[in-house]
C-alpha cells in the first residue's frame, strides 16, 4: 500500500518514528538501538551536548550524514530560557530544527502551556521550524498550529512514564483539530503503546526512556519499529466496526441445510 513520507518543515522521513539518545547504558548501546529502530531524526539535548568542540561529545557516536539531528530544549521552565537554548543550538551549527519543551512542574514535567505558546511564536518568527512537546490539549494544539508550529506533539502520559496513551479521545479530537503532522510524544512504554498511537492516526511516534530502560534496548527498538509500521498500516488499511453480538466468520446463508 502506497504511503506518503512524514514531512516536518522541508525535510521527509520515510520512518515515522523518532528516537532520543538520552539514558543509555553506553553509547555503543545507544548507537545499534539507534541502528535498529530504523529511525532517521534523533533527538539530543542540547544541554547535554558538548558544543565547544572540545572533549568527547554525545554527536561523535552519531553518523551526522545519516540522521537527521533533533535539538531539543530539555530542562527548560521558561520561554526565555527555551528561546535561548534554541538560538545555542543554531549558533553551534544543529539547525533550525527544534523540538520546543518549556516546562511547568519539575514533578510531573508537565508543559507550561502559556510559556511554550510564547517560545513557538518568538521562535517561528525567526526562522526556526518548531516541534513543540504540549498537553494533549486540543484547544492549545490548535492555537500551536495557528502560532505557526511545524507539528504538534502532545503526551501520550507523563515523559519517561511508561504509562501508554491515557486519552486516547483528546488524541482524535486534536488529529480532527489541526491541519499540521500530529507526532505522540512521551509516555511510551511499550511496542503496543506505539501501534495504538499509529492506529489513532498519528503521524508519528517520539520516544526514549521506552527503547533505553528496556531490559535489552537494542531488540525493544526494533519491536517499536515493527510497531510503527504496523500500526500505520493498520490505520490506513481501515479496521473492522465494532459490533455488540457475534457474526459469524463463515456465514451459513445461502448455504444447504445437510441435517434435514
Amino acid at each position: 500500500m502506497y504511503d506518503s513520507n512524514l514531512t516536518l518543515g522541508s525535510k521527509e522521513f520515510t520512518s515515522r518514528l523518532i528516537v532520543g539518545t538520552g539514558k543509555y547504558s553506553s553509547h555503543e548501546v545507544m548507537r545499534r538501538a539507534i541502528e535498529e529502530s530504523g529511525a532517521e531524526m534523533v533527538t539530543v539535548a542540547i544541554r547535554r551536548v558538548n558544543l565547544d568542540g572540545g572533549g568527547e561529545s554525545l554527536l561523535d557516536h552519531l553518523d551526522l550524514k545519516r540522521y537527521t539531528l533533533l535539538p531539543n530544549t530539555a530542562g527548560c521552565y521558561t520561554a526565555d530560557e527555551a528561546i535561548r537554548t534554541a538560538y545555542l543550538a543554531r549558533e553551534a551549527g544543529l539547525g533550525e530544527l527544534v523540538k520546543l519543551e518549556v516546562i511547568g512542574d519539575a514533578r510531573t514535567l508537565f508543559p507550561d502551556a502559556a510559556g511554550l505558546l510564547e517560545a513557538t511564536r518568538v521562535l517561528v518568527k525567526d526562522g526556526f521550524t518548531v516541534l513543540p512537546y504540549t498537553n494533549d490539549d486540543p484547544v492549545m494544539a490548535k492555537r500551536l498550529e495557528d502560532a505557526g508550529a511545524a507539528v504538534v506533539m502532545p503526551l501520550g502520559a507523563p515523559i519517561g512514564s511508561g504509562l501508554g496513551i491515557r486519552n486516547p479521545y483528546n488524541i482524535k479530537i486534536i488529529l480532527e483539530s489541526v491541519s499540521v503532522p500530529v507526532i505522540v510524544d512521551a509516555g511510551v512504554g511499550t511496542a503496543s503503546d506505539a501501534a495504538v498511537a499509529m492506529e489513532l492516526g498519528c503521524d508519528g511516534v517520539l520516544m526514549n526512556t521506552a527503547i533505553a530502560s528496556a531490559g535489552d534496548p537494542v531488540a525493544m527498538a526494533r519491536a517499536m519499529k515493527l510497531a510503527v509500521e504496523a500500526g500505520r498500516l493498520a490505520f490506513r488499511a481501515g479496521r473492522m466496526s465494532k459490533k455488540l453480538y457475534a457474526n459469524a466468520s463463515s456465514p451459513l446463508e445461502g448455504v444447504p441445510d445437510w441435517t434435514s
